[in-house]
């Protein structure tokens, strides 16, 4: 499509768009949102029944010149297969890590596996099974995009005094640009440490392509106010924002979000929450019913072991002391000829 720049020249490019469903692996592509290279051979179906023994067979021929990286979100099915696991950074680290790998396997998403081949070796493939497993988010901020934006901050006399800072689900080339604009690639886990870094030598920074890690991180960590933050739309003129309002921001936020995120609500977490709590105390519970069943089989134990160190006495002894209860008290040793005795009452009295 033809587009038109910041100066309102006409240019042909293409504007990326966001995958319209999340793709099942290996059911349909979309080329639109996510360009990769063509895959020699018939790819089997995921419904195959002899694709785990097919996948087994493969890995193990390969041996040592295969590494297979399993991203957190995969399901078992494929984790199974994984040498190693973890989010994208750390597997892209770990891909790095292994120079005597021919192939390098990446389970997860498009940006993914392009950061595992951005810092493995020249002699390394990094190979993705779905080349239509895309990041919407990623996908929200075009190369060409971006460039147009700074060229947007340049007339404006703000690009000397803004660095870029991208995350990491974000394309190899959006990457790039960080690096080429004296900028950094963060995760989640450190954008605060790399926010405070970039402000030691910049008064703004234009962060891609998430707005909420953005803004999260900047309000709640850095202690930045909302009024601090404006969000640079690239399908409107000009960002959507005035040059007085992008030299009065310290953060200018892309506007992208990941689509599976913005699913959340507020009254999403009240409900993890009461869950969590409801969970707390069946726990609770459960653990005080098993000390009481702890107790009663304590009990039932001790109660085995008293009846077994009692001795068991003879039964001819007890046959004989049961018939010595049986007989009379102070029996006679001998009655005269002619006398029998009655017991009556316990005792003996003489017979007539």
């Amino acid at each position: 499509m033809t587009s038109t720049s910041h100066d309102n020249r006409p240019t042909n490019r293409v504007e990326p768009q966001p995958s319209p469903l999340l793709l099942l692996l290996g059911q349909g592509s979309d080329t639109a949102s996510e360009r990769g290279v063509d895959c020699p051979g018939a790819l089997p179906s995921p419904s195959d029944p002899d694709l785990i023994e097919r996948a087994t067979a493969a890995k193990a021929a390969l041996g040592d010149r295969v590494f297979v990286l399993g991203h957190h979100y995969q399901r078992d099915e494929v984790i199974q297969f994984a040498d190693v696991t973890g989010d994208s950074f750390k597997l892209a680290r770990e891909a790095a890590a292994r120079p005597q790998a021919e192939f390098i396997v990446f389970c997860g998403v498009h940006f993914m596996a392009a950061s595992a081949d951005i810092l493995t070796a020249d002699h390394q493939s990094v190979v993705l099974p779905d080349l239509a497993a895309g990041c919407s988010m990623a996908d929200m901020a075009g190369i060409d995009q971006v460039e147009s934006a700074w060229r947007t901050l340049a007339d404006a006399g703000l690009a000397d005094s803004t660095i870029p800072v991208t995350y990491m689900n974000s394309s190899a080339a959006i990457k790039a640009f960080t690096g080429r604009n004296g900028g950094t690639v963060c995760t989640s886990s450190n954008a605060e440490t790399s926010l405070r870094w970039a402000f030691e030598s910049a008064d703004r920074v234009l962060f891609l392509p998430d707005q909420h890690l953005g803004r999260n991180t900047a309000v709640m960590q850095l202690g930045m106010s909302l009024d601090d933050c404006v969000v640079f739309d690239p399908r409107k003129p000009g960002g959507g924002v005035s040059a007085e309002q992008l030299r009065d921001a310290r953060m200018i936020l892309w506007r992208g979000h990941c689509s599976v995120h913005g699913r959340f609500t507020a009254e999403s977490v009240d409900e993890i929450r009461d869950l969590r709590e409801k969970n707390r105390e069946l726990e609770t519970a459960y653990r005080a019913l098993q000390a009481v069943q702890a107790q009663i089989i304590e009990k039932e134990r001790l109660e085995r072991e008293l009846q077994l160190a009692v001795p068991r006495p003879d039964r001819r002894q007890t046959d004989r002391q049961t018939s010595d209860r049986d007989q009379p008290d102070n029996p006679p040793k001998m009655l005269p000829r002619g006398f029998w005795s009655l017991r009556h009452n316990g005792r003996f009295v003489r017979g007539r």
